[in-house]
């Protein structure tokens, strides 16, 4: 039986797993499940101290996606309705006098005549240019993309605390157990030193 919790505690190729593919933390309802002598304690803890390390590095990674996207959203936001406000613009629009950023501290006034097309920048220093429905498309393709991902981290982070705190209460349960088996232990022996004490005696 301990091997089995064992098997499950190291999360292998057929434990459940959410729909990312983040296992699910073993719930530990009996420790005997997990260790079934005191010399199992602390190869299993060990055990249970990786997994909750590698909880945490998900999270960070997690976290750090969340960020970015985070910042990137409103940005794709931002350009699809400028996008979007570029579409209404008309051959008999007058131009839209503009500033646009050349750098972080430097920015340049343009005026911008109803156009066609508009160039996107596809990120490694790659713009191109697309007919306005086809940006607008690919930009609201792109949102839509990007708020699905950040929906999809922010489960991901609140499943992964779920199951750091899985293991943080696994992890009690098996010292715990620990505990009590060594005063057990010890009880025994101060009964058996007694009982060898009261024979010679």
């Amino acid at each position: 039986m301990a091997d089995k919790g064992k098997k499950v505690a190291t999360g292998g190729k057929d434990a459940p797993t959410n729909p990312r593919g983040i296992p699910f933390a073993p719930f530990v309802d009996k420790v005997e499940d997990y260790v079934t002598s005191r010399a199992d304690v602390e190869p299993t803890l060990r055990n249970f101290q990786e997994m909750i390390a590698k909880y945490q590095w998900m999270e960070s990674n997690m976290q750090r996606k969340s960020a970015g996207l985070q910042d990137k959203i409103p940005d794709i936001q931002k350009t699809l309705d400028t996008v979007r406000f570029l579409k209404t613009r008309t051959d008999e629009s007058d131009p839209i006098e503009t500033t646009f950023e050349l750098n972080d501290t430097l920015y340049a006034k343009a005026e911008v005549p109803a156009t066609e097309e508009v160039y996107i920048w596809l990120g490694a220093n790659v713009m191109l240019a697309y007919p306005m429905d086809e940006a607008e498309a690919l930009l609201a393709e792109r949102l839509s993309k990007a708020k699905q991902s950040l929906e999809d981290c922010e489960e991901d982070l609140e499943f992964l605390r779920e199951q750091i705190t899985t293991m943080e209460v696994a992890t009690a349960r098996v010292y715990n157990w620990d505990v009590v088996q060594k005063r057990k232990d010890k009880e025994e022996e101060d009964g058996k030193d007694k009982a060898a004490a009261k024979a010679g005696g």
